[in-house]
């Protein structure tokens, strides 16, 4: 029994040294490639990256934390010294805090071993992506978008868990929830913008409604309309992009519903994703029929449009946040000061306006399982039908008859296919 438990310790301990080594190998080849020759040459290269990485597994197989100390202590000392002795005209300390890591990966062997691998690969990808990394932060990156990501990160990353999770009035006015939805109108935003700056300019009508349709589709839809009427701009492709802002309302009802309940989310998924793309055909379709010539001339085919100074509108995230919230207390207060039919006119009053709003109002009264969630069921149909119709006349008023012909078919088929499986789902 003893001589199996012994073999069953050193099979261990085999298998931690073999995972050690093989992740020092795999930072080290890396490493190796960049290593260069001659006396100017960087300071590890393969085989030290693979003995320092079993060396952290050693000491901790063999004398727990304390001796993992002293090893971490030697291996600093030694990237140190090799660091003021180097001839490198870099003065970048890469290697140094890479070989360093590699120690601590080789000693998480020991501990926990898909943890380790993990970090292995993770360095070693960090360290060959050093060419595009720089390119991206000195070239590609302007100083807006550079302050807006840090802007986004500490919101996500400070201010949000900071925010208690308690509603300060009856299921409204919840910080955290609010901070949350912020965070996540504020990264869509970030993430339209910077894929649009990957496509083409003859995309550019397109992604502009999709981006613009997360701040307010209502408002692009006008805009659009517009154009039309005054500019002259295809009414065809303009109202297929005004359907492709409605795609973006659909995609922001999930967020909402992820941000507030996740058994909305559950239920609204397929009927919001199945309207989504049913908008997303039939406003590609227009812009592609609609746009013949116009959009994809030789003079801008294969260029880029000119790229915007700001991720996002820090203002007009928070001007949405704020409607949203302010609605969800409105309806609240109507559904405590009427009952039932003062959280229908809510709604419908809320849904004339920004449908987002009426949802999350609906969403924060109890789920579609629960008491009364037939009626909360009824009521998000009702608000998505309403919400239609005013998009609808918005069109008509803005853009004019052949603007509003080429939208409103589009608009009430993926509307209507969401309601209708919204309706056949609901419990």
């Amino acid at each position: 029994m003893m001589a199996d438990l012994l073999d069953q310790d050193l099979w261990h301990a085999a298998t931690q040294l073999a995972a050690a080594l093989g992740c020092g190998l795999l930072v080290g080849v890396e490493r190796e490639r960049r290593k260069g020759r001659g006396p100017g040459r960087a300071l590890a290269g393969m085989r030290s990256f693979a003995v320092t990485s079993v060396l952290g597994c050693a000491c901790m197989l063999a004398g727990g934390l304390a001796l993992t100390v002293v090893g971490a202590a030697l291996v600093a000392g030694l990237s140190v010294a090799a660091y003021w002795r180097s001839r490198s005209r870099d003065p970048g300390v890469t290697t140094e805090i890479a070989l360093m890591l590699t120690f601590v990966i080789g000693a998480l062997c020991v501990r926990a071993l898909p943890l380790a691998a993990a970090l292995a690969v993770g360095l070693t990808v960090l360290l060959a992506a050093r060419r595009p990394m720089h390119r991206f932060a000195r070239h590609w990156l302007s100083a807006g978008e550079m302050r807006d990501g840090l802007l986004l990160g500490a919101l996500a990353l400070l201010a949000l868990p900071l925010m208690p999770d308690r509603p300060l009035w009856g299921p409204a006015l919840n910080p955290y929830v609010i901070t949350r939805l912020l965070v996540l109108l504020l990264g869509i935003q970030a993430l339209a913008h910077l894929a649009g700056r990957l496509l083409l300019t003859r995309h550019a009508m397109a992604l502009s409604a999709f981006a613009s349709g997360f701040v307010s589709s209502t408002a692009t839809i006008a805009s659009l309309g517009m154009k039309v009427r005054q500019a002259g701009a295809p009414a065809k492709a303009s109202a297929g992009a005004a359907l492709l802002s409605c795609v973006a309302t659909l995609a922001q009802a999930l967020v909402v519903a992820a941000s507030i309940s996740g058994v909305w989310l559950k239920l609204l998924w397929l009927p919001a994703s199945a309207g989504a793309l049913v908008a997303l055909l039939w406003g590609g379709w227009l812009i592609r029929s609609g746009s013949a010539g116009e959009m994809d001339g030789p003079d801008v085919e294969g260029k880029r449009p000119p790229p915007a100074e700001r991720m996002f509108s820090l203002r007009e995230a928070l001007t949405i946040a704020a409607l949203l919230t302010g609605i969800q207390a409105a309806v609240y207060g109507l559904g405590l000061w009427l009952g039932d039919a003062g959280l229908l006119a809510g709604t419908l009053l809320a849904s004339l306006f920004e449908v987002h709003a009426a949802l999350a109002a609906l969403f924060v009264q109890g789920p579609p399982d629960g008491a009364g969630g037939a009626a909360l069921v009824r009521a998000v149909a009702l608000g998505l039908t309403v919400h239609a119709l005013a998009k609808s006349v918005n069109a008509g008023l803005s853009g004019g008859a052949a603007y509003a012909r080429a939208f409103i078919p589009g608009q009430w088929l993926h509307t209507a296919v969401c309601v209708t499986l919204l309706m056949f789902l609901s419990p």
